[in-house]
């Protein structure tokens, strides 16, 4: 199944999905997420209802699980607004997980609505209002890992150009960029030697170019990645998107 087509809304008033790895580990993540969209002048709604996008079930078979979780999502997150969350791995389960595991059931369409309203925080900017440079500075080297679940959609390239125009800010390349970090949820879980080799050759890649900063668009990436780091006693800081565009803000006073 493809990713469904979303239409371009009207107006800046969005619904944030803080996503449940925000709200276990990564809350500074959804606070610049936040800052950086009423920055721009949206009208940022938080569902105080929401828990999870359905994801974990759905990476490990239990749809049935995973299907409850995302009707609660459809009630919380009714209506037309748009639905942007600082996670290309949650993005992804509205646009694609969801709808594949909905085909035969009597909610797709609604699913399907919730797929065409959900956006990954760069992808928001870049092609729902048109953002294409970024103001500010943010004076350091970054390699930005780009996440597997954010393929297929505009994430990346929204990503790599919003970061690209940051003044001060040196965006390098690395070795194997595309190659997957081996978190995958619970692959992790259930192949955890392999995860974790697959982890440490994208480490290896990332380390050769001696970055500030290791930066992704997605939580579940940097937890894996830096538990892999701190465990080795490595010196690697890593920073969410939504942290280096809140940042680059304050750093040229704009914020």
């Amino acid at each position: 199944m493809e990713y469904i087509a979303r239409k371009i809304p009207e107006g800046k008033k969005l619904l944030f999905m803080a996503t449940c790895i925000c709200d276990a580990f990564f809350d500074e993540t959804a606070k610049a997420a936040v800052e950086t969209l009423e920055y721009l002048g949206c009208e940022v709604d938080f569902p105080e209802g929401q828990t999870c996008c359905g994801q974990p079930a759905f990476n490990g078979g239990d749809w049935k699980a995973s299907r409850k979780v995302v009707r609660h999502t459809l009630e919380v997150f009714k209506g037309v607004a748009p639905v942007v969350a600082p996670s290309g791995s949650c993005t992804a389960m509205l646009l694609h997980g969801a709808p594949l595991e909905f085909e035969e059931e009597e909610d797709l369409g609604k699913v399907q609505d919730l797929a065409g309203r959900s956006w990954e925080l760069a992808d928001y900017i870049v092609n729902c209002l048109g953002i294409t440079e970024w103001k500010g500075s943010f004076p350091h080297k970054i390699a930005f890992h780009r996440s597997c679940h954010s393929r297929g959609s505009g994430s990346v390239a929204a990503a790599r150009q919003l970061l690209s125009s940051i003044n001060g800010l040196e965006l390098v390349e690395f070795g194997e960029e595309n190659q997957c970090c081996g978190f995958g949820g619970t692959f992790s879980v259930s192949f955890p030697n392999i995860s974790a080799a697959m982890g440490q050759l994208k480490i290896d890649h990332v380390a050769a170019t001696q970055p500030d900063f290791l930066v992704s668009a997605d939580m579940g990436c940097l937890l894996h990645l830096g538990g892999i780091i701190d465990k080795a006693g490595k010196n690697l800081p890593r920073l969410h998107l939504a942290q280096i565009l809140r940042d680059s803000l304050k750093n040229g006073g704009l914020l």
